[in-house]
């Protein structure tokens, strides 16, 4: 729906986004609820003054309070022969992730930084040496290393695929699981539009009557899912992969005569995600390293009379819309086909999109990950400087992959030597 048919919303949203704080979701900076309008102090009848009892106390001095810890500064100026393994990568994989981030830039800022490195790249042709483009990349970047905000300088690592579903057109004893599309009723006010400090904040809801109301839970979904104004894509055979083609973010499905449909991300119902591994680990059914996509599957699946239980424990629910199956990887929130192992979801208030990084880490195997990426993705778990979520790829084995993935890493922006550093809040 078009925000312009809830303009009259507007005044109603200063009080509103107080009831609304559990719906709001943002891919900007961190929302700040407006101040609110103090209320006039009511009158207080003059008071007869009355000699003390007692002398009054000597007040004591004020211990002055210790000042917060001051963030550390988000980068910091590296060298190339700091990045392990620069010189052991293969640039010439990462080129048309490249490329595609040259393309689908759309922040002025960061359009501006990379014109005159993206028309260098281009002319270089389609099949440069390797040298030939680390020389290029090395001559007109700058490594730049992310340091947390407490200082240290490694953060999670963790994957994430393109997974494949079965699925059919019409509800069967087999296929009953319904894959929604946006509802009719779902509302999205972007804050922005109202408070210039809050751009990239958005506040999802429904109306009740004259009221803006948080949208439904993922326990209040499932509990009306037939009676919601939400048009069904298809139906698939199992809650739990349903599950986990939301938290991927978008997916395959294949019907039953073969032919496959793409499943994007449409919206989202407003509430934050929580870590379902997370619950079972606090509930004490698995241990931390137990808590892989395949763990949290086969304790699904060993207990089907608590799923609704573990599934309502992350109240976010992700709506999809079909677009074709092609040979390319799902888009990503750049705009542009993900690239299998070059491609990485980033917090973006710390990272801007369509950026390069070099990440320094582990594969589950033990084997190193040390390569050039492109931030090219987002997510609502991808909250931090040094953290990134890296894309494996489609199907079963990038599953396997991306599911056991959970390492410590470092990261560095590669920036134009020309350009400024981007903003961060």
């Amino acid at each position: 729906m078009q925000n312009q048919q809830y303009r009259p919303l507007a005044r109603l949203l200063p009080a509103l986004c107080v009831l609304l704080l559990s719906a709001c979701q943002s891919f900007g900076p961190t929302p700040v609820t407006p101040p609110a309008t103090p209320t006039p102090a009511t009158p207080v009848p003059p008071v007869t003054p009355v000699a003390p009892v007692t002398p009054p106390a000597v007040p004591t001095p004020e211990v002055p309070a210790k000042p917060p810890a001051e963030a550390a500064a988000p980068w910091r100026a590296a060298r190339w022969s700091d990045l392990p393994g620069w010189q052991q990568d293969d640039p010439q994989q990462a080129l048309p992730a490249l490329l595609s981030s040259c393309r689908g830039m759309r922040v002025a800022e960061t359009v501006k930084a990379w014109a005159s490195t993206c028309e260098a790249l281009r002319k270089l042709g389609s099949k440069p040496s390797r040298e030939q483009l680390r020389q290029l990349l090395q001559t007109r970047l700058t490594p730049w290393q992310l340091i947390n905000a407490d200082g240290s300088e490694q953060g999670l690592i963790t994957g994430y695929y393109e997974p494949l579903l079965r699925a059919s057109r019409t509800r069967s004893a087999q296929f009953n699981v319904p894959v929604l599309g946006v509802p009719d009723d779902l509302i999205t006010v972007e804050l922005g539009d109202l408070y210039p400090e809050l751009k990239g904040s958005r506040v999802r809801g429904r109306l009740e009557g004259r009221k803006l109301l948080p949208y439904w839970n993922r326990t209040q979904i499932d509990a009306q899912i037939d009676s919601l104004p939400a048009r069904t894509l298809l139906y698939t055979e199992d809650p739990i992969e349903l599950f986990f083609l939301q938290v991927q973010g978008s997916g395959q499905a294949q019907l039953p005569d073969g032919s496959r449909v793409r499943l994007a991300y449409a919206d989202q119902n407003g509430h934050p995600y929580k870590s379902i591994g997370r619950w079972l680990i606090d509930q004490g059914e698995l241990k931390l390293e137990q808590a892989s996509m395949q763990g949290i599957q086969a304790w699904a699946r060993a207990h089907p009379a608590r799923l609704a239980e573990l599934l309502g424990a992350n109240p976010s629910y992700v709506f999809f819309r079909e677009e074709a199956s092609t040979g390319e990887g799902p888009k990503g929130s750049l705009g542009v086909p993900l690239t299998g192992m070059r491609s990485i979801a980033v917090d973006p208030r710390s990272i801007p999109l369509g950026a390069p990084v070099f990440l320094a880490a582990k594969m589950p195997d033990g084997q190193n990950l040390q390569q050039l990426m492109l931030a090219q993705d987002t997510g609502g778990a991808i909250r931090g400087r040094v953290r990134a979520d890296v894309f494996t790829g489609f199907g079963a084995e990038a599953g396997a992959q991306a599911g056991r993935m959970r390492q410590q890493g470092r990261i560095w922006l590669l920036w134009p030597q020309d350009a400024p550093l981007p903003a961060t809040p």
